[in-house]
């Protein structure tokens, strides 16, 4: 057991590392210096819930402010007090500084509730997206779990936290709505996979996985999809 931890404990700083290194552009989010005392000096909290939106998501985001995530002062004392980081997730679209870039960032500066990634926006994306998200929070936050949430669902903050914290002393956590179905491999259908070959068992389904709208990973997790991000 204690070699165990030992060995995954250089895994998450090898990963955090290497998610880090050498991203210098532009509004990156990505610390680019990232050595053990940076690897220290990393916020510690209890998790990172990062909401996947769109630009076209306004009056989503609206109605997420206006209901389960706090805003404003709230949303500063729900980090302090609990260690719960809660960000919108957007990239930037293909004509940077464009206008839909601009109203993002008005967006932002009114209620400074985004966590903006080094990703051009399109829905065929939404993978890399994903993998770019946890290896950004992973080199900003160092947290038990990371979250993903689709802008699309109203989430029970107080049951979220209840069902991770009992699962804070566990290695590898993957929770959400647990799910097996068909691998797409059919081009031009809806959430076709190119790459079906490499995920579909037997009779062409995929391995047993959570469903895309909500789930959390522990660090040891989180920390390996960023080691592992092209």
């Amino acid at each position: 057991m204690t070699l165990d931890k030992t060995i995954s404990s250089l895994e998450m700083q090898l990963a955090a590392a290497r998610a880090a290194k050498g991203d210098t552009e532009e509004a990156s989010p990505i610390v680019t210096k990232l050595g053990t005392e940076n690897l220290k000096a990393r916020r510690k909290v209890f998790f990172v819930m990062g909401i996947i939106t769109a630009f076209s998501s306004r009056k989503r985001r609206d109605s997420i402010r206006e209901t389960w995530m706090p805003k404003g002062d709230g949303l500063l004392k729900l980090e302090n007090e609990k260690g719960i980081i809660m960000r919108f997730v957007i990239g930037h679209s293909a004509t940077a500084g464009g206008v839909l870039d601009r109203a993002i960032d008005a967006e932002d500066e009114q209620h400074k509730d985004f966590l903006r990634l080094n990703h051009i926006e399109g829905y065929h994306e939404l993978s890399s997206k994903t993998q770019i998200y946890f290896s950004t929070a992973v080199a900003k936050w160092d947290a038990d779990f990371y979250i993903k949430v689709d802008d699309d669902v109203h989430v029970n903050l107080g049951m979220v936290g209840s069902t991770l914290a009992r699962h804070r002393s566990k290695p590898r956590v993957y929770i959400g709505c647990m799910k097996s179905g068909p691998v797409l491999g059919q081009k031009g259908v809806k959430y076709h996979e190119p790459e079906y070959w490499k995920f579909g068992e037997e009779g062409n389904k995929y391995f047993r996985h959570a469903t895309g709208q909500i789930y959390a990973i522990s660090k040891d997790l989180a920390t390996y999809i960023s080691a592992h991000t092209p």
